[in-house]
């Protein structure tokens, strides 16, 4: 139940604007188990770190407007930026940790423009 608070809150946050780009909702699954303590090294050092690195440097160009994981989960949750999705998916796809996921993309409507369509629909 507390998982499913972090996506509306970002999307509270997100949505205040109009933009010329669209909104993606992006989730991840759990990240990857580990056999052996060897493993967890490697993963991290080769996959998760430098995704991490990726990701932060996605935030500071505005191409991440928000994100996080939930205490002690390793699903991420980030809401995303993108001209098209052929460009979000290339921005997943370049990311070290593309294969350790199962990704999930939510295209997401602005406030604003829902806020609009439903005010035409209320005049008819």
């Amino acid at each position: 139940m507390r998982t499913q608070i972090l996506p509306c809150l970002l999307l509270m946050i997100c949505l205040s604007g109009p933009t010329s780009a669209d909104l993606f909702l992006v989730t991840t699954s759990e990240g990857p188990g580990f056999a052996a303590p060897e493993e967890v090294a490697e993963v991290l050092e080769k996959g998760i770190l430098p995704t991490f690195d990726m990701l932060m440097e996605l935030k500071a160009k505005k191409k991440i407007v928000a994100g996080g994981l939930p205490a002690g989960s390793r699903t991420l949750y980030l809401i995303v930026e993108a001209g098209t999705h052929d460009e979000l998916a290339r921005m997943l796809r370049d990311l070290p940790a593309w294969g350790m996921f199962s990704w999930k993309v939510t295209p997401l409507q602005s406030l604003e423009g829902r806020a609009e369509m439903e005010r035409e629909s209320s005049s008819l």
